[in-house]
């Protein structure tokens, strides 16, 4: 499972949680750097015998949903594996893989639900956030779905994808803390 550790134990040892959320473009080239292959072997789908245990499920997801974000920022690439992460997170909650995870780690399996612009998704996503030690995850969860059920996407999203957006998206996305 050699490079499934290595991409745990760069995202949550090498890492402070700060980095996970805030657009830091040091941080975004250290991971070009260090994972690109590794990307590049996930989104072909060349890492499934990671799938074998919990944590290689955790590595393949974090690659594909949170590494693709730092790669492209900015870009329409940074979502273009959000349906592959999204049913190995899937795969992954229906082999109760996540289980045996920590709650730091459950919260990053348990993302591409988040990340999700499906309705049914994150009714999912409310149940899975909604345990001990994700109570901070929940709250943003539950954010993400009132996005998701007051325009069916996620209006911040418009631009990058070539989405027209709304007079009413354009409105909410001039709110502070409208976008993720």
């Amino acid at each position: 499972m050699g490079k499934a550790n290595e991409v745990l134990d760069f995202w949550f040892v090498e890492c402070e949680p700060k980095h996970w959320f805030q657009k830091n473009k040091g941080f975004d080239r250290e991971i070009e750097r260090r994972f690109v292959d590794v990307y590049r072997r996930a989104c072909a789908c060349e890492l499934a015998h990671w799938r074998a245990r919990p944590e290689g499920r955790l590595a393949e997801v974090l690659v594909l949903d949170q590494f693709s974000r730092n790669l492209y920022r900015d870009r329409p690439e940074a979502f273009a594996q959000d349906a592959l992460a999204l049913a190995l997170a899937q795969e992954a909650v229906a082999a109760e893989a996540d289980q045996s995870l920590e709650p730091a780690q459950r919260a990053f399996l348990y993302m591409p639900y988040m990340h999700s612009e499906s309705a049914l998704i994150h009714e999912e996503a409310v149940r899975l956030f909604d345990q001990p030690g994700l109570e901070h995850n929940l709250k943003f969860e539950r954010r993400h779905r009132e996005i998701i059920e007051r325009f069916g996407r996620y209006p911040h999203r418009n631009e990058l994808l070539g989405r027209q957006s709304t007079e009413e998206e354009q409105a909410f996305l001039k709110q502070p803390g409208s976008s993720f």
